[in-house]
């Protein structure tokens, strides 16, 4: 499909190549928009990186929470089952760089509570994560020991 021809100017005579180019360009409203995109992206893209460190935040807390939750169970069976064993056991559990503190408690009557806290580190700096702190209680098994 050929596109109509435009219309000459007074006289017959088509304008310069050049002139014609700019007649198109300022008809189609393009010569004002030129880089308008980047400049919108430049703006936006604090916001846009502010959101996904703010995504990751909650990842890494997410994570802490059930580090912390699967090392205090692992103190507290441990504990249960075996004195003195619980601190170990809640250390191996939870990933290192958490830096978990593990409190196994004492088996003193029918139960063992075990307690871990882990601090999550900031991505965002404005922001403070407090430690996470997770207890467990299990029943004591260890017969009598």
């Amino acid at each position: 499909m050929t596109r109509p021809r435009r219309p000459s100017t007074a006289g017959g005579e088509n304008p310069p190549p050049a002139e014609a180019t700019r007649r198109r360009r300022n008809d189609r409203g393009v010569r004002g928009d030129r880089g308008a995109s980047i400049l919108e992206f430049a703006g936006f893209l604090p916001i846009l990186l502010l959101v996904g460190m703010a995504a990751i935040q909650l990842g890494l807390i997410g994570y802490g929470v059930n580090q912390a939750g699967t090392a205090a169970r692992a103190a507290a069976r441990a504990e249960s089952l075996n004195p003195g064993t619980g601190g170990a056991a809640g250390q191996a559990a939870a990933s290192q760089w958490l830096d978990p503190v593990v409190e196994p408690g004492g088996g003193g009557g029918d139960t063992v509570t075990a307690t871990v806290v882990v601090n999550v580190p900031s991505v965002i700096p404005l922001f403070d994560v407090p430690p996470i702190e997770r207890s467990v209680t299990m029943p004591n098994d260890n017969d009598g020991v």
